[in-house]
């Protein structure tokens, strides 16, 4: 996936600035797709002078007019021909990894103290996920069940699911199932590093 569909699929959910966009990439946007300020605003521009977003200036009291992007019809054409292109399946590298197994031919145990930083990272992150699906998406079964069933009946059948929201809310979950994996494999990572101690 190039940064552009990344910024396209924020923009359609809703316009906004460079800064703005880059607010999202630190927060939602980020759950599955990384990138700079610079970057973001470097992209913003070439997508601008493609015709792929529009741009409108924006008053503001006291400061400079902003720039508010929006997705243009060859932005979203473009957007429709690359979800219709099949992708290949991610390889994964994970340095990590390599020097786990490295480690075989050095000081296993002196390895604890870089896995346990990344354990904690992946803690932090997965933190943040979570507190991120509390804010953003409402727990199932929150409302009572006897005021749920009442507006159902009253207002007819179940409204059809809101696609953004919710395929939205699948990519976070599965960011938070990714988080939860990697510090189990953290965990038995670092059970078998200790087994390689000085005691040993």
């Amino acid at each position: 996936m190039a940064l552009e569909h990344a910024i396209l699929v924020s923009l359609l959910e809703k316009p906004g600035s460079g800064y703005e966009l880059a607010r999202r990439f630190e927060r939602s946007i980020g759950y599955f797709w990384t990138a700079t300020h610079q970057q973001i605003y470097r992209v913003l521009k070439r997508m601008e002078d493609d015709g792929w977003v529009d741009a409108r200036a924006v008053p503001q009291q006291g400061r400079p007019d902003k720039k508010e992007y929006s997705v243009a019809d060859l932005g979203r054409a473009a957007l429709s021909s690359w979800l219709h292109d099949p992708i290949e399946p991610e390889s994964v590298r994970h340095d990590l990894a390599v020097k786990i197994r490295g480690a075989a031919f050095d000081d296993p145990a002196a390895l604890i103290r870089e896995v346990e930083r990344h354990r904690q990272a992946h803690r932090d992150r997965l933190a943040r996920y979570l507190a991120g699906e509390a804010r953003d998406f409402a727990a199932p079964g929150s409302a009572a069940p006897d005021s749920a069933a009442a507006g159902a009946s009253a207002a007819g059948p179940p409204a059809p699911p809101d696609a953004e929201r919710e395929l939205q809310h699948v990519v976070l979950r599965g960011g938070i199932a990714y988080e939860r994996m990697m510090i189990d494999w953290l965990d038995d990572v670092l059970a078998t590093l200790a087994g390689f101690g000085p005691d040993r």
